[in-house]
């Protein structure tokens, strides 16, 4: 692949952006500084440097990014500042999306790709991948409320009660619940539901995939292969 089409490729901007990179030495491929835009490469593995900041080649990006409150998973915000203002900008110009969305308030396990397979995979209703959520609640937890959550709770504009797939309390106001729905406000609603209220709401797992706890708020990096089969091994890619 010549080397101005694989950084557009990557999110480097426009053909003519990208020749004007190499034509002045700005691009180093393997180590050595390559100034020919028509310079053919083979671009699986392949390691290059922009301005000195080191890429390496990726059809697809997976990226998982611990979403601080006060972002919204929009590239249009309202009313906060977009979670892809976390983001280098050649990996906003290729394309990454959300993977589903947190509420601008709530914190945690974010999933970004410009794989649109993926996000099918991992989104659809059939695919039932179950999110693990850290829950503080307004009152204090109580055994039935523990039992509703597990029984089913009906929504409102739902026809049907919808049940947590595990839900465990972690302390006189905290719960543990997992679900495996994407409904919107899902999860405030279903412990408004049982006769409580969330105040705080963090995500700390997809599927098998935890939040690492190296990754502070704000932070993102990138998942490979083994992260991705942890999700959905049958399903997803990777």
């Amino acid at each position: 692949m010549e080397l101005e089409r694989l950084l557009r490729s990557q999110g480097f901007g426009s053909r003519a952006e990208c020749r004007g990179l190499v034509c002045t030495g700005r691009v180093s491929v393997e180590g050595r500084v390559c100034n020919d835009p028509l310079a053919q490469f083979e671009p699986e593995g392949l390691s290059f440097a922009v301005d000195g900041q080191p890429w390496a080649y990726r059809r697809f990006v997976y990226l998982a990014l611990n979403k601080p409150a006060g972002h919204e998973c929009s590239r249009r915000p309202i009313h906060y500042p977009s979670v892809f203002s976390l983001l280098p900008i050649p990996l906003v110009r290729r394309g990454v999306q959300a993977v589903g969305r947190l509420d601008a308030d709530t914190t945690g396990l974010l999933l970004l790709t410009d794989d649109g397979a993926f996000i099918h995979a991992c989104t659809s209703p059939r695919r039932m991948v179950p999110k693990v959520y850290e829950v503080s609640t307004r009152h204090a937890v109580d055994d039935g409320q523990v039992a509703a959550l597990l029984s089913g709770v009906v929504l409102h504009d739902e026809s049907q009660a919808i049940m947590a797939a595990a839900c465990d309390r972690q302390g006189e106001r905290s719960l543990r619940l997992t679900v495996t729905l994407g409904k919107y406000h899902l999860v405030k609603r279903m412990v408004a539901a049982a006769g409580n209220r969330v105040e705080a709401l963090h995500r700390v797992a997809i599927g098998g995939l935890a939040l690492p706890a190296t990754l502070a708020a704000g932070r993102w990096t990138w998942l490979e292969a083994a992260d991705l089969a942890l999700l959905a091994p049958r399903s997803l890619p990777g």
